[in-house]
């Protein structure tokens, strides 16, 4: 169980992390003039982007539920045959 847990812990730590890098990237890519553009021009930003607030609260969430399992990782660990 013990190691598991740290195995489910470490992954969600991966997939939070790349999740928030991949957001970032979106935020980026989205938030740029287009290329060739002249920043005056109405035409050069993408029409239609929404706000990403909500996006921004999953990354929150899933580095919350990461501290979940980390805690969740210390009862485990406490229930071993390696703690005694």
């Amino acid at each position: 169980d013990f190691v598991a847990t740290v195995v489910f812990s470490f992954l969600w730590l991966v997939s939070t992390s790349a999740w928030a890098k991949a957001l970032t990237d979106v935020k980026t890519s989205t938030g740029a003039p287009l290329p060739d553009c002249h920043p005056p021009a109405p035409a050069c930003y993408p029409a239609g982007v929404t706000p990403m607030g909500s996006l921004n609260v999953s990354v929150a969430f899933g580095f919350l539920n990461l501290v979940l399992w980390v805690g969740s990782s210390w009862f485990v660990y406490k229930e071993t045959n390696l703690h005694r």
